[in-house]
């Protein structure tokens, strides 16, 4: 979890501020300089909060340059010829996936294609099997530089494996590489780093194929589904997600496996027409995923997709608050016991249940269930453009009148620039 308050190193709030500076003497906004950057909004937003270290050279180089300053001017600390140009940061504090995008912008296992076989890795499978499931686990918990140190570790190693392992093994171990990379899906998307969620989702996908495990290839469709999503290309998005139902529809598979992929998808589909506004398709997603859920009668995990009739309903309300029904989003989501789910899962209904409550005015409501979220899970806060709309939008109408709580959330979340 990033600092915040107190905890965040005097140097980056001061280097964050000196960025913030030069950035507006130029008139430009923070959308406009990460993009000249590649980066998110949000992340620009934490670096000039002093929540994200920057502390790579060639990082803090390329600010420098877009900025039209030297290095020194920006963080006067760092000499020529030492810090962290002769002496790299640990990956520990790189800058959020930073280091797993650049592992993944070049082609995955180019040395072992280009000197052939070698000899097998020392691990075994029931270790990269641990390595996976924790990546899951901390891609879940949102513990983003932790994600970023073992993909950085295990990517390579399993590309290496699954392509000069034995024919008994090679199988898992595809398997194995497929869900490490939906993991970092998944990632980049909480991230908003959208491009790299398709190509993580990509390469899910073709691993998956070559284990042979067709439900993986689907639940990677899930994936790069997403990825369309936040990129805002809805006609992709849905032609993904409506290929893979359609192909599952034909197979009628009815295990509990299936239909839990086959459920995620609808649920997927539901998002993008609730994005396109298209409120009866949208709502007619929403009924085939519960007709699925109810088949399945318990919620599940399959593939990491947390499918079942609580994460239906979640989705519904957060369907409902897309299209702006506001009170249908509150009668859903407070029957919602989501006590078993992932804080992942837990934050996000109380994020689209502060956005509800916000619709209607329910300034107090709304705040409340925003802070429970940014408890459970801060990332969703801030990282989500709908939960700083929401907050921002709370601002305004209480004017003068704001709390001291809502004014720092929306300084945590840099809702207000």
């Amino acid at each position: 979890m990033k600092p915040t308050g107190k905890d965040v190193d005097p140097q980056d709030r001061v280097f964050g501020q000196r960025v913030q500076k030069l950035r507006k003497e130029q008139g430009r906004t923070q959308a406009e300089f990460a993009a000249a950057l590649g980066k998110t909004s949000s992340w620009m937003s934490q670096v000039e909060r002093g929540i994200q270290p920057v502390q790579r050279m060639d990082l803090l180089q390329q600010i420098a340059d877009e900025l039209g300053v030297s290095v020194q001017q920006l963080r006067p600390s760092v000499a020529e010829g030492s810090g962290p140009s002769q002496h790299p940061a640990p990956l520990s504090l790189s800058n959020d996936l930073d280091e797993t995008r650049r592992l993944i912008s070049g082609h995955p296992a180019l040395h072992t294609l280009l000197a052939g076989p070698g000899p097998e890795a020392a691990r075994s499978v029931e270790a990269l099997r641990k390595d996976v499931d924790d990546l899951w686990e901390l891609t879940h918990a949102a513990r983003m530089a932790q994600v970023s140190v073992l993909a950085v570790e295990l990517l390579p190693e399993l590309e290496r494996t699954a392509r000069t392992a034995s024919d008994e093994t090679r199988s898992e171990l595809f398997l194995l590489l497929s869900r490490a990379y939906q993991a970092l899906s998944a990632a980049f998307v909480r991230q908003d780093e959208a491009d790299a969620a398709w190509v993580a989702a990509d390469r899910a996908i073709f691993a998956a194929e070559r284990s042979g495990d067709p439900l993986h290839v689907c639940a990677g469709v899930f994936r790069m589904t997403q990825a369309f999503v936040r990129l805002r290309s809805l006609g992709q998005a849905e032609h993904a997600a409506q290929t893979a139902i359609d192909a599952l529809a034909e197979q009628e598979d009815r295990s509990p496996q299936a239909l839990s992929v086959l459920g995620a998808l609808h649920l997927a589909l539901a998002l993008v027409h609730a994005r396109a506004s298209a409120r009866a398709e949208a709502k007619e997603e929403i009924a085939k995923a519960r007709a699925i859920a109810a088949q399945l009668g318990e919620n599940r995990n399959d593939f990491n997709l947390e499918f079942g009739p609580v994460n239906v309903e979640i989705q519904a309300v957060s369907t409902a608050v897309d299209l702006g029904d506001a009170g249908e989003a509150l009668d859903i989501g407070l029957a919602i016991d989501a006590e078993g789910l992932s804080p992942e899962r837990q934050g996000r209904l109380l994020m689209d249940l502060g956005r509800a409550h916000a619709q209607r005015r329910h300034g107090g409501e709304a705040l409340d269930c925003l802070l429970r979220a940014e408890a459970l899970a801060p990332e969703t806060i801030q990282t989500h453009q709908a939960a700083r709309a929401a907050i921002r939008e709370l601002v305004l109408v209480a004017g003068a009148n704001a709390s001291r709580d809502l004014l720092e959330l929306a300084e945590r979340a840099d809702a207000l620039d």
